[in-house]
């Protein structure tokens, strides 16, 4: 983090540890660092701590802060250097930034318990048996958990509610048992109907 040391004696190694942004500077405790010092303004300057560098802004001070021994309004400082404000020296120590990213966590459910048979229950619904799974996320579900969309004359579609993948059912979807009569009509070239009235006459 960035960070100010004041040198001057009896301040024993004071630390200013700067925030992100601006940061007020002077004798009064309404400032976010007090340093209490007959030669520093009440509100004698601002910090403004960037992603690199800090910026050092003049608050219309009585002793004005001084870089490299020249009275300055505005000014960047670099590590190593040293800030006069009034007859205080601080030392720029560092001007780094650390920048924390939270972390969430994000719940994730039981994993599913498995039966006597192999067969597994969803970890949504206690009661039900794993039927599907999402080809997207992998994710495993029950007949109660899947999204269900059917087209107009045609067949239906399987989403997955976490993710929206297509679904698949576990073992893969069981194909239809042909009827004897389509099977008949698929071999018999003839139709039925037309076979009969041939036998009528």
């Amino acid at each position: 983090m960035a960070r100010l040391i004041v040198k001057s004696e009896g301040f024993n190694n004071q630390v200013i540890d700067l925030h992100l942004g601006v940061n007020r500077v002077g004798r009064s405790p309404d400032n976010d660092f007090q340093i209490e010092h007959s030669t520093i303004s009440a509100r004698h300057c601002e910090l403004v701590l960037g992603s690199d560098h800090i910026t050092v802004r003049d608050c219309e001070s009585t002793n004005g802060p001084f870089v490299g021994g020249q009275a300055v309004r505005e000014a960047t400082l670099v590590a190593g250097q040293t800030l006069c404000l009034g007859d205080v020296e601080l030392f720029v120590e560092s001007t780094e930034v650390n920048i924390a990213i939270p972390k969430f966590e994000i719940d994730r459910p039981a994993p599913p318990v498995v039966l006597t048979d192999g067969g597994l229950v969803c970890p949504r619904h206690s009661g039900a048996r794993v039927t599907h799974q999402c080809t997207q996320c992998r994710e495993i579900l029950c007949d109660q958990c899947v999204h269900h969309l059917r087209r107009r004359g045609g067949k239906t579609f399987k989403f997955c509610p976490l993710c929206s993948g297509k679904v698949e059912l576990i073992g893969g979807e069981k194909k239809k048992k042909k009827s004897l009569l389509g099977l008949l009509q698929k071999t018999v070239k003839l139709p039925f109907l037309h076979t009969r009235q041939i036998d009528r006459e």
